[in-house]
């Protein structure tokens, strides 16, 4: 576990980095829809080795959008949406409604 404050200044970049992955994006896709061993992110992206799965996966729990925990000899992991949230009420949402109110001044009387 990390000893970094939870709101560190670098927290953003880490889940900006780990969503900029079509790979990773894909694995929490899964995750969205269930929790999910090791293995069966493997299999899900197929194409690339187990070494290479289990990397993303490290760049997703860096940046705190993945949790683990051992269950026998599987690993079973589920998605952390916090972060995903935070960079949505931070980032998305003061943009969205900026553009918002660019287009309504555009469409003014």
């Amino acid at each position: 576990m990390s000893s970094r404050p939870v709101n560190a200044p670098d927290d953003d970049d880490l889940v900006f980095k780990a969503i900029a992955s079509a790979t990773r994006r894909r694995i929490l896709d899964a995750l969205r829809e269930r929790t999910c061993t090791t293995g069966e992110l493997c299999d899900l992206v197929a194409d690339l080795d187990r070494t290479t799965v289990l990397q993303h996966l490290r760049v997703l729990e860096r940046a705190g959008l993945v949790t683990g925990r051992k269950i026998g000899r599987e690993r079973h992991l589920a998605l952390a949406p916090l972060p995903i949230k935070r960079i949505h009420d931070r980032w998305i949402s003061d943009y969205t409604r900026a553009a918002v109110d660019l287009l309504d001044r555009l469409d003014g009387p």
